[in-house]
């Protein structure tokens, strides 16, 4: 499909699909200490060496018995117990539970042979060695039981799994010191004669009365590929210059998993980015995506690795990011794509988008009255980064659709919480 000057602009699934086929560089492996693994994708099964916990214990303050010893008690009618002794937490007993007898014990305490029940204190009454137990506990009553919480041999974390807190608390508290992740490199380079670093801007409203730009596009890849646990690596920027280009992004494929450019994906005169990835032979180039904002969006696999070629535009660059690099990056390291939170509201008034072309709409949803609705900030103007500060989500229009009617119901995915009255 032919579309504002490009010459075929490609289905976004079409893309995708196309990419995660053919990319067949796998990020290499690397072991990090558990504690600095915080985010990043397990290169392999891990599996637990052992029970936890290993044996039966306590989960409450209270006195171990057997539980057929305590059937038919109650406050008029107690059932009376020796008790023989104290179990704390990393005690080994050495005592047994017999008919007639109990054992106090605390919370995380190992259950001594021959009881298999924990009565809490307050369903007791203590005078002296004797105990009167209140009501009856049924086998296992206050019990963990051996692997309950992580059973020997079971998979605790699966290869391609994003490690959060929890799973490394699993893993520490299973004696791991070290867990195997890939290390993925991520090659950022902003390309355009106008950009400016930002290490060099003294003044910026003088920057922008001369009509250059602050390069933010760094800051803004740099941090969603941080965010999703990958690691970039700054290129720096690139003239408007083929060969120039052509020949960073030959030295980046040398020593990163991937490249991602922003800015000449487009089919102006100095849009150069394409033309040097083509001279780079690539298996699979696409210039041109079926999205709003974003359609010079576009993508390659030369060698083995994707070539993300972004817009210069940050908003449109950023749905770049969302609908066509994660994907194929998560792709590399068997990983999955993480829900987001969504939400259901009112459309304020009508959005209008083209038919065939997947559609990104920036809004703002606030609650009002009980009722959650959904205002448009932005149909048009990817480079108006201003509007995802503003709004705190964004309204996804299928290719099938032509746009959503004011008063509709819409489903939207939520990048901050909703806010509070219009």
């Amino acid at each position: 499909m032919a579309y504002g000057g490009f010459r075929e602009l490609a289905p976004l699934d079409y893309v995708v699909q196309s990419v995660r086929r053919l990319v067949s560089h796998r990020p290499r492996v690397v072991s990090v200490p558990v504690g600095d693994a915080l985010g990043r994708y397990a290169a392999e099964d891990v599996m637990a060496p052992f029970d936890i916990p290993p044996f039966n214990r306590a989960v409450v303050d209270g006195y171990a018995v057997r539980s057929r010893d305590t059937f038919g008690a109650s406050p008029s009618n107690p059932v009376v117990l020796r008790v023989k002794g104290f179990i704390g937490v990393g005690d080994t007993p050495s005592i047994t539970v017999n008919a007639g007898e109990a054992v106090e014990v605390s919370t995380g305490a190992r259950l001594p042979e021959g009881a298999d029940a924990v009565v809490m204190y307050e369903k007791t009454r203590r005078f002296g060695e004797l105990l009167e137990v209140l009501e009856p506990v049924p086998p296992l009553a206050n019990v963990s039981r051996v692997g309950e919480d992580v059973r020997r041999g079971e998979v605790i974390v699966r290869r391609g799994t994003r490690l959060m807190p929890w799973d490394i608390a699993v893993l520490a508290s299973l004696g791991f010191r070290e867990v195997k992740v890939y290390d993925v490199r991520v090659g950022v380079a902003c390309i355009g004669r106008e950009l400016v670093d930002l290490e060099k801007v003294e003044d910026a409203s003088s920057i922008l009365e001369k009509g250059l730009v602050i390069n933010s596009n760094r800051y803004t890849m740099e941090g969603l590929l941080k965010l999703y646990g990958f690691t970039p690596e700054y290129m720096g920027t690139l003239p408007d210059d083929v060969y120039t280009i052509r020949r960073e992004l030959e030295t980046a494929l040398e020593h990163f998993d991937a490249v991602i450019t922003t800015g000449g994906a487009s089919v102006g005169k100095v849009d150069y980015t394409v033309e040097a990835v083509r001279g780079l032979k690539p298996e699979l180039l696409v210039h041109g995506v079926l999205m709003r904002p974003g359609r010079a969006n576009s993508v390659a696999v030369v060698r083995g690795k994707p070539v993300f070629m972004l817009s210069g535009f940050p908003v449109a660059a950023i749905m770049g990011f969302e609908a066509i690099v994660k994907p194929v990056l998560l792709s590399m390291v068997d990983g999955r794509e993480e829900p987001k939170p969504k939400i259901k509201g009112i459309l304020t008034r009508r959005v209008t988008t083209p038919v065939n072309v997947r559609s990104y709409v920036r809004v703002r949803v606030y609650s009002k009255e009980g009722r959650v609705y959904v205002e448009p900030l932005a149909l048009t103007g990817s480079g108006i980064l201003s509007t995802l500060v503003r709004g705190n989500g964004i309204l996804v229009v299928p290719e099938n659709r032509e746009g959503f009617d004011e008063g509709e119901e819409v489903e939207v995915t939520l990048l901050r919480g909703v806010m509070e009255g219009e």
